[in-house]
């Protein structure tokens, strides 16, 4: 067996239990998961690259009435 499908028959169980009446099938059936997984990992990467950009945006270090304190 090449690499290349070993590396394929695990990826498949990775994604969980193999679906499909036959090899074919399963393989389409893996291959929409593999989709599914890259379209949620792209959302979180650009929610966390956000996020991150975002970090201190328009934030004032300042605590409000701070100066005017009598102690």
């Amino acid at each position: 067996m090449s690499k290349r499908k070993s590396a394929w028959r695990i990826w498949a169980k990775a994604l969980g239990q193999k679906d499909g009446k036959d090899d074919r099938e399963a393989d389409i059936i893996a291959g929409i998961r593999t989709l599914i997984f890259i379209s949620y990992l792209v959302t979180n990467v650009a929610i966390v690259a956000n996020a991150v950009r975002h970090w201190n945006d328009g934030v004032n270090n300042s605590v409000p009435g701070y100066n005017n304190l009598k102690m």
